[in-house]
This record gives C-alpha cells, structure tokens and sequence, in this order.
C-alpha cells in the first residue's frame, strides 16, 4: 500500500460519522505497518517491542481516534489496573463520614505510586456480595465485614488478593488494625478520673444490635470500656452507664442525642464510637442549650482534622486513619504485583487527645 494510499483512509477515518469511525487494531496495524500482535503489545506489553515501534504505533492510534476496550483489555491481560474498597454502607453514608475520606487518602497514595485506580464498591441493589462479584478489579481492601462474612467467602472462591481494615482476620488473611482496646480504655479512664459516673457510650450500629454480641472493632473496644469500669468498681450493666447505637454520621449523632436526654439519671458524658457522631451530638446539644463541657462532657474516637477545629475542640482518640489506608493498600499491593510474602498482621497504636469538651464533673 503506497504512503498516499495510507493517507487517504487515515483521511477518512479521520473524518467518519460516529458510527462508522469504529477504529480497530487491524486498522492500526495496517496504517503503522505492523502485525495485529505488535499492536496488542503496545497497548498491554510494550516491553516487547523497541520503543521506536512502540511509539509509532500509539501515534498512529492516536491519530486514528482508536480507544482500547478496557473489558477486552482486561480479558486479554488479566489485569485491570484497578483495587477496589468494599463498604458495606450505602454509598451516600459512607461518603458522609470524614473518615471514609481520610482513609481513601492513604489508600489513594499507594495506587498513585503503583498507577492503579480505585473503585469504591458498595451493596448494589442492597446486595453487598452482588457487587462483589460485578466488580472488576485486582484485588480490594475489606472494610466493616467479619472473616466469615459471606463477601469474604466469594473473595477467597474468586481467588481475588484482599487485606482486611479492622477485623479479627486469620492468621492467613494480611490485615490492618489499630489497638482499639487501649483507645477505649484510656477514654473511658479520662472521664471516670474527671468523677463522671453517668455515662454513655454511643456506637455505630452492629449486625447483632447487642453489646455481648460484638465482634471485631466493636468488641476490642467494649472490652476497653469493660476494663476501665472495673478499675473503679463498676460495669457495663451498673446504674448509671448505658449503650446506644446509631448511624455512623453526624446526622447519627444528631438523632442519638434526643435519645441521650431521656436516660435516668441523664449521662453527664459521652463516649462516642467516632468523631462523627460525636460531632453530631455536640451539635444537638448546643442547640437545645446544654453547654459543653459544662454540662455534658463529649468523647470522640478517631480524631478527624476538624476534631481540633471544632467549638469546643473535641477530646478523642487519636488512630492513624490516612496511615491505616496507606499500609493496607501496600499489603495488597504485594499480593497484587505477586512480591510473595506472608500475611501480616498490623497493629498501629493509638493516644488520647485530650481537648476542650471534656471537664471535671461538677467545675
């Protein structure tokens, strides 16, 4: 085929209705002057050409407006590039969660360095497990489920890499964890030491709705609580201390708070399981006059970057969120990439932040 025979069907191409500018590898192929193999390994394995070659090709398609089909490209290669965050909450409550978005940050950092992209993989049509199986990915990281989660059992059927954020993961899974036990010991210690003896604990909702039923995060940090009471006597079921749950959200916070209200005796502190809620119940109680800390004391656990912004600035428990995200996608960036290692398990620690929402009882 002569240069200007070559020219007029690029001229053509060039120039097609939508319809008929279906561009394809032969065409390619035939307009660079190479096989239909050279093309494919431009696109998945240029390693396998010159670069000179390489570099031609690509020209060509660009010119020629050709879009690779990122399914056939993933059916050809295996790959697509992409890990996923499995959330079992619905899409709007887990963005609606600060710390939904510190911890894609770390994550995010990895797939920067490792050119993957990230897909945030909620229920579809209510179903978790559905979208489990819908998504196209390498590999994902597993957040709010159990090891026997029925999602969990379709990863391992898939044979698809996955590290676990704040489970109880088997000593075969990699997973990454914070000491929860420690942070809710020592918030618990911080308001019993300031003579609070009325005291809620607030959590995110559970699947099982009761407090002997935790598992997981839920239990590591009950257990806190548990060990801190008993230091002063005292215990979950004592007079006086009281477990509610709510949505993991300010709304959550917000909602939960009319609830506070009707205890007796009235808790004079909180403990809440996240900053969210517990910004939430700031909220609501300044809005119904109660000031804090002067009449009730407010507790947060994870210390989002607003926490020290609020008005009062919020006492909470400090945990590495971004830190969390980042070492989890790097774990299953290693099983991804297949730079064989064994599972680890990561425990990052924690500390109290102690602010200005919480006082001595009765200053």
């Amino acid at each position: 085929m002569t240069q200007t025979s070559n020219e007029t069907q690029n001229r053509s191409l060039l120039t097609a209705t939508p319809a008929q500018r279906r561009v394809t590898i032969n065409d390619i192929a035939r307009h660079a002057g190479v096989s239909k193999t050279a093309v494919s390994f431009a696109f998945n394995t240029p390693g396998r050409l010159s670069s000179e070659t390489t570099q031609r090709i690509l020209d060509v398609a660009r010119q020629l407006g050709y879009t690779p089909n990122p399914i056939a490209r993933s059916l050809n290669t295996r790959r697509t590039n992409a890990i996923g965050v499995i959330v079992p909450q619905d899409i709007t409550d887990a963005f609606s969660n600060p710390f939904f978005g510190q911890l894609v940050s770390g994550i995010g950092r990895v797939c920067n360095m490792e050119g993957m992209s990230l897909m945030v993989v909620p229920p579809m049509r209510g179903s978790l497990l559905e979208a489990t199986y819908a998504a196209l990915i390498d590999g994902c990281i597993v957040t709010g489920l159990e090891p026997d989660d029925e999602v969990v059992r379709a990863l391992r059927q898939r044979h698809l890499p996955f590290v676990m954020i704040d489970a109880d993961a088997p000593d075969h899974v990699a997973c990454v964890n914070i000491d929860d036990h420690e942070g809710a010991r020592s918030s618990m210690q911080h308001l019993l030491r300031l003579g609070h003896r009325d005291i809620a604990i607030v959590s995110f909702e559970s699947f099982s709705g009761q407090v002997e039923q935790y598992t997981g995060t839920l239990k590591h940090r009950f257990d806190g609580y548990r060990a801190a009471l008993k230091e002063v006597g005292l215990a979950l079921h004592s007079r006086g201390i009281f477990c509610l749950e709510c949505k993991c959200s300010v709304a959550g916070g917000i909602e939960v708070f009319n609830r506070l209200m009707q205890l007796v005796p009235r808790p004079t502190a909180v403990l809440a399981l996240s900053d969210a809620i517990a910004f939430g119940i700031v909220h609501a109680a300044q809005q119904h006059g109660i000031n804090v800390p002067g009449q009730l004391s407010v507790v947060g656990f994870d210390d989002l970057e607003t926490s020290k912004l609020t008005r009062p600035s919020l006492t909470t428990v400090h945990q590495p969120i971004a830190e969390k995200g980042q070492r989890a996608a790097e774990l299953l960036m290693d099983a991804v990439r297949q730079r064989f290692s064994l599972p680890r398990h990561i425990v990052l620690p924690v500390e109290l932040m102690v602010r200005k929402s919480t006082q001595r009882l009765g200053v």
